[in-house]
Parts: structure tokens; C-alpha cells; sequence
């Protein structure tokens, strides 16, 4: 029987290779073998039967699709809002063979295995794209929505490398977006609001149909009483809106495509109003509410009235955090409690154990008017549980644990916020029975007492637990004892050693009545850090001698004569029954603070082991800086030069007073051939009886002259007789100057 050609998807090739339809090809894929019955008849003859088998192999054949090698080509219709790039139509799929796909349009190129690409290019105006293996794309860019219609014809031929060929051509139609374009319902409409209205209130909502609509004010452009949100399109008050007329141009665009959009007008009218929001009692409302209040329990119920002066046209509603909307609800004007207050979270703890609501209160008018009530509660906390004691609660210490040790810790748990806030003490007090005691804060066990293993094995202590700030009543606390079991670590005792065993010592007595130390023995026992006793058992009859802890003081008295003692002191470590201890011999040789001891040429030999001691004496020397010194050997040399300028001028002053003394007596007596002197002694005076003096041949010009002489240098005053003129005498020079 015939078979039905092959039709592969988008390419198919007749016999020929003309491009039309054919009679029916073989079919390799489909049909591989015909099974052919013959049958022969001569007359007059029986009838002979033959089969014929005939295989079908597969062969380099090419064929193309009758739709894309009919005269018209093949169809294809695309949306305008395509996306660049992308396959509109594929020529061949899967060719056969090695193929060559060439076409008339600009990026035509061709396939061929093996073989470089032929292209023939024959219009140029398309944008569409075919690939190297036979797929149309779209345009880069995309096509241009704005065109209703859009048609492109490609036509392209395929050929593969044998010769064989078929051509075709596709048309590419492309229709309008089926995207909804951006419309408004009504064209424009008017809202009425009352004066009143806050900043940031909504005063109306626009909507635009469409794909990512956003929002804007074309008109006026800076509008000063209202503004839209680009995204929601909720116009908002931007202050708070008196009596006023508003007309505002609403423009709605695609926010991908912005040659998509709308307009409409929205007239905004705010008229006076006689009504006023509900008017509550309280008007905030701030509490405190224990945790344990139980579910569904009031806080509060509101009081509020509208304009008309009811209450029956409120409506109450709770805004806030999720959390506070989550533990309270509102039933009607009641505020109640809806789930536990937990104080003792840490969700409650992040929160400071406060919630913050607002109730809403709107009357139903037009337009409803509301009352904002802010809500502010308080969670305070109860004391709810009792301590609990740890788990395990012995500890071991050895028994020649040091005063202050710590022995362990008791940590004890509260469930009540804030977690673990306990106080420990212990019932008793500290005594030889009980020589523990605790830290009130921490908790910490400290030895207070001598232990003694042998004595008692352990201790049972009782441990109060109280807990502290856990209820806003600090009363109202619990408390809880727990046993605490102490066990002592007996540990062998060792005798102590002390360096030196044996010391010999000389000392100076001091004043009576006064305490000098003498030495300090060095002794440790095994543990270290274990506390040595020290007393001294032999030599100390008189009572010279005491200990200070592990320093022997000697006590002076009256005795007058040198005295040596022989002191032996025991050291022991352990309070036990059995203890063992060491004797430290000291041989003290004290020498009275008043006598004199002579010198000795005596030489002492012992091979007893000596503690050296250093006697310190201070001598307390003041060196003063240099810069002192100089001050001061300055500031000397200026004192002594300043009293010696004052001693000269008082000299100088006495020597003229006696000189003036002797001027006055000459005038007086005028006695001639009488030389009067002053305080000072003078060798040689001459008298001469008329002769003038050499030099001074004009004696009025010599007058006063006295006064003004140099110091050392007029020495005498004389009167010569018979002329009745005064000079002076210059004891060095020899000059004489008339008076």
C-alpha cells in the first residue's frame, strides 16, 4: 500500500526539491520495508503469486514544511510586548545531514556541517533576525507598541551541501499588547471633608486599573494642603485644613511603560463642621497590673460621649505592637487582659515590662470623627515561687585550711525575674561548733575557725536561702533551708622548721617603760601557708621577754648591770592532741642603756648557728640645692657691702659736725694767733699775719666751698689772726680755702 510522506516539524522537502507537493515520497523513519504481492495469470493457465520485499534506508534527504514552501510562506503572529531577542519561528530544528540555511533578510546567515555559512541577503527592511540555526528572533529593541499593526515578511532558502535546496518564506505579524492600558473609572469626582483634619490624615483614595500604576499631582504642581502617595494613591492633609476649595489633577501612569497613563480630576472641598470627636474619660490611661492577673480581666472601661452627647454610635478599636495587641483586647469600651502576664521572660525583660496601646474611638458620622486614648500598662512583678537548693551540696577542706578559705559555693536557683536573686545565711552563728560562715551575696563558705580532723570528721551546715527583689512588695519574700555537708581533710602533721635552731643575740636596753623588738623567727610548716603558734616555754621567768606573733620584744627595766638570757621558745603547727612541735633556743645578752661597757679582748668560739642582725642608725644631714648657696652668698655679700655704706656715711656725718663745731667756736672768739680744731687731731697749724694765701688771691670766692668738698680731703679749720678770715687746711695737698 502507499505510505504517507514524512512531514517533519517546519521543514519538509518534496521530490524535486521545486517546492511543491508531490506524489508520496519513502519514508525511512516511518515505513522501512514494503512487502509487494504480484500476481501473474496467462490464459488458459493458473494464476501465479510472488512476493517482493523492498527495504527503505535512510538517506540524505531534504525536506521542507508545506506551509513555509507554499507561494504565501508560513504565518506567524507575535504580541507587540515581546521580549527582544526571542525565538518567533524555527526553519529547522534538528537538520538532517549537514544543512546550509540562508536568508534574504539582515542577520540572515546559514547552517552547514562542516562547512563555513553562506548568506543572501535580498530586503532590508526588517528587524527580525535569523540565527545560524534557522531560528527567527525578534528585534533587539523589541517592537514599538505604540504601532496598532506591525508586518514582516522573511524570506529565506535552505540548502544543504549536496546541492539540494527548498525555499520558503515567513510572515511575522505582530498584534497589539493584550497588557490592560491605564484607566480611571470615572474621569472626575468630588470629596467633602470637614475642617479640622490633622496634618497627614487621608482625606481621600484614588484607584487606576492597570499594570504598576503609581500616582502624581500634575496640578497645581506644589500644592500646599495636600500631597498623594506615588504607590497607594491615598491623598494625605499636609497641615491642618481649614474652611478651603481645592481642585487637584491626578495623573496615573505605567510605571515600566510611561507612555501608558490617565488623568482625572479630584475637587477637594473642607467645610466648617458643628460636631466634634468622642470625648472619653480617661483621657490616658496609665496603670500597673501584677502578673498574675487572670485572663479576661477589665483594666479599664471608657466613658465617652459624641457630638450628640450617647454613647451608642462608638465604635472602639486597639491599635499598636503586635505584642500588646496579642495580651489585650477591647469588648466594647472595656480594655481587658486577653493572655498571662508572664513577668519572669525574657521577652518581657526586652520589653521593660511595659506595654503601649491606643484605643480608637469613632463615632459613626459622616465623616467619622475619632479619639485617639493612649494606653500605658505597667507589668509589676509577684514573688511566685520558692528557692530551690542545688543539687549536690558537699564540699571537702583540709584541715589546715587558713582563716579566710574558701571552702565551695552554694548556688542556689529562683524561677522569680530577676533569676537567682538570693541572700545566704547560715542558721547560727560561727563558733568553735560551727567555725564556717557564708557570703551573704555570693554565697561562698569560708572557714572562720581552727579545724581538727581528729576532733569531728565533718560539719553539717544549714544554709537559709531568702529571695530579694522579686515583688514589688519587699515583704512579701521566701525563703528555703538546705543542708550543706563540710567533710575535713585530715593531713599528716609535720614538724616545723625554723632557721636558725639556735641564735645568740646583743642588745642595748632602751629606756624603761619601752618595747624593743629583738628578732623575728623564720619558721614554716608542711602545707605551706598552714599557721605556726609560737610561745615561749623556758628563760622568761622574769618576764623580760613576750611574743608578738613570731617576734620576740624585749621589755627594759631598772637593772643597772649587763644580764644574759636563755630563751626557748616552742612552735608548733597543729591544735591536735597529738601535735608536733620544734624548740628554737635564743641566748640574748642585754647590756643596760646606761652603762658603759669596756673592751673586751675576749673571742667567743661556738659552732652554733647565728642570725646576723643589721643595726640601721639615721643621721638626719641637710644638703642644701647650689642654687641656695649662691642666693645666699649673694644675698650676704649685699648685706655686709650695705652695712658698710651705712657706717661710712655715719662717720662722715659725725667727722662734719665736729667740723662746724670748730668754725663756730672761732667765730665766737676771734682771739688771734688761736687756732681752733674740730674733733680730729691735726699735727702742724701755721699762723700767718697778713700774708695771702697762694692760690686764692680772692678769698670772697671761697666762701661755702665747705659744704660741697670731697670726703677725705679738707681736714682742718683754722682762724688766722689779725685778719679775721677763716680757711680750711688740706692735709694732702697742702691747699688752703678761705671761709
Amino acid at each position: 500500500p502507499p505510505s504517507t510522506p514524512n512531514r517533519t516539524p517546519g521543514c519538509a522537502r518534496w521530490p524535486g526539491g521545486s517546492g511543491r507537493p508531490g506524489p508520496p515520497q519513502l519514508d525511512a523513519r516511518r515505513v522501512n520495508q514494503y512487502t509487494l504481492t504480484l500476481r501473474a495469470a496467462c490464459p488458459g493457465e493458473d494464476e501465479i503469486e510472488e512476493r517482493l520485499f523492498v527495504q527503505v534506508t535512510l538517506g540524505q534527504v531534504l525536506r521542507c514544511d508545506t506551509p513555509f514552501t507554499s507561494a504565501g510562506g508560513d504565518v506567524v503572529q507575535v504580541l507587540a510586548d515581546v521580549a527582544p531577542r526571542t525565538p518567533l519561528y524555527a526553519v529547522l530544528l534538528q537538520p538532517l545531514g549537514g544543512l546550509m540555511v540562508s536568508g534574504n533578510s539582515p542577520g540572515a546567515c546559514c547552517l552547514q556541517k562542516r562547512e563555513q555559512p553562506r548568506r543572501q541577503l535580498r530586503n532590508h527592511d526588517t528587524p527580525l533576525t535569523l540565527t545560524r540555526r534557522g531560528l527567527v528572533l525578534a528585534p533587539d529593541n523589541g517592537f514599538d507598541p505604540s504601532k496598532v499593526t506591525q508586518t514582516f515578511r522573511l524570506e529565506i532558502e535552505v540548502m544543504d551541501r549536496h546541492g539540494h535546496n527548498c525555499s520558503g518564506a515567513v510572515t511575522v505579524e505582530v498584534l497589539p499588547s493584550r497588557r490592560p492600558r491605564v484607566t480611571f473609572p470615572e474621569p472626575h469626582w468630588s470629596v467633602t471633608v470637614s475642617e479640622g483634619i490633622g496634618p497627614w490624615e487621608v482625606v481621600t483614595h484614588v484607584h487606576a486599573s492597570g499594570e504598576n500604576v503609581r500616582y502624581t499631582i500634575l496640578a497645581p504642581m506644589a500644592h500646599t494642603l495636600f500631597t498623594i502617595d506615588e504607590v497607594t494613591g491615598e491623598i494625605r492633609s499636609t497641615r491642618r485644613l481649614e474652611v478651603a476649595r481645592a481642585s487637584l489633577l491626578i495623573q496615573a501612569y505605567n510605571a515600566l511603560h510611561s507612555t501608558d497613563h490617565a488623568t482625572a480630576m479630584v475637587n477637594v472641598t473642607v467645610q466648617g463642621r458643628d460636631h466634634w470627636a468622642p470625648r472619653c474619660v480617661p483621657a490616658i490611661f496609665v496603670s500597673q497590673v501584677p502578673e498574675t492577673v487572670s485572663p479576661g480581666s477589665t483594666l479599664v472601661t471608657l466613658r465617652c460621649t459624641d457630638s450628640t452627647g450617647t454613647d451608642e454610635c462608638l465604635h472602639y478599636a486597639l491599635e499598636g505592637p503586635p505584642t500588646s495587641r496579642s495580651h489585650f483586647f477591647m469588648e466594647g469600651p472595656r480594655l481587658k487582659v486577653n493572655t498571662t502576664l508572664d513577668y519572669d521572660s525574657e521577652a518581657m525583660a526586652t520589653m521593660g515590662f511595659q506595654f503601649t496601646a491606643t484605643i480608637v474611638v469613632t463615632a459613626g458620622e459622616q465623616p467619622p470623627w475619632s479619639t485617639r486614648v493612649p494606653v500605658l500598662v505597667t507589668v509589676t512583678p509577684v514573688n511566685e515561687f520558692r528557692p530551690a537548693c542545688p543539687n549536690s551540696a558537699t564540699f571537702t577542706v583540709p584541715e589546715t585550711a587558713a582563716f579566710g578559705s574558701v571552702v565551695g559555693r552554694v548556688a542556689g536557683t529562683d524561677r522569680d525575674y530577676p533569676l537567682d536573686s538570693l541572700e545566704y545565711s547560715l542558721e547560727g552563728e560561727s563558733s568553735p561548733a560551727q567555725p564556717f560562715s557564708i557570703d551573704s551575696r555570693t554565697g561562698e563558705i569560708r572557714v572562720m575557725g581552727r579545724l581538727d580532723s581528729q576532733q569531728q570528721k565533718s560539719y553539717r551546715l544549714v544554709v537559709r536561702l531568702t529571695d530579694t527583689h522579686n515583688d514589688l512588695d519587699l515583704a512579701k519574700r521566701h525563703s528555703h533551708l538546705c543542708d550543706v555537708f563540710v567533710r575535713l581533710q585530715a593531713v599528716p602533721d609535720q614538724v616545723p622548721v625554723c632557721t636558725p635552731e639556735v641564735q645568740e643575740l646583743r642588745i642595748t636596753a632602751g629606756s624603761p617603760g619601752s618595747q624593743q623588738p629583738v628578732t623575728r623567727l623564720a619558721c614554716h610548716s608542711s602545707p605551706d601557708g598552714a599557721t605556726l603558734t609560737y610561745t615561749i616555754v623556758g628563760g622568761n621567768e622574769d618576764g623580760c621577754f613576750r611574743l608578738e606573733r613570731n617576734t620576740i620584744v624585749y621589755l627594759p627595766s631598772d637593772q643597772v648591770k649587763p644580764c644574759t638570757f636563755v630563751l626557748l621558745v616552742e612552735v608548733w603547727g597543729s591544735s591536735g592532741a597529738h601535735r608536733r612541735s620544734t624548740v628554737v633556743a635564743l641566748v640574748v645578752h642585754v647590756t643596760p642603756w646606761s652603762t658603759l661597757v669596756p673592751p673586751s679582748t675576749t673571742t667567743q668560739h661556738t659552732t652554733l648557728q647565728k642570725e646576723l642582725l643589721v643595726f640601721m642608725r639615721t643621721e638626719v644631714v641637710w644638703h642644701p640645692p647650689a642654687w641656695f648657696v649662691a642666693v645666699l652668698t649673694i644675698s650676704g655679700t649685699l648685706l655686709l657691702a650695705t652695712l658698710g655704706c651705712m657706717a661710712r656715711r655715719l662717720l662722715c656725718r659725725e667727722q662734719d659736725q665736729g667740723l662746724m663745731s670748730a668754725l663756730c667756736s672761732s667765730h665766737r672768739s676771734r682771739d688771734p694767733g688761736k687756732l681752733f680744731l674740730g674733733k680730729s687731731s691735726w699735727d702742724v697749724v701755721e699762723q700767718s699775719g697778713g700774708k695771702e694765701e697762694q692760690g686764692h688771691p680772692h678769698a670772697n670766692s671761697q666762701v661755702g666751698e665747705m659744704g660741697t668738698r670731697p670726703p677725705g680731703q679738707w681736714l682742718s679749720a683754722a682762724s688766722i689772726s689779725g685778719t679775721g678770715r677763716d680757711y680750711l687746711f688740706n692735709s694732702v695737698t697742702g691747699a688752703r680755702r678761705w671761709i
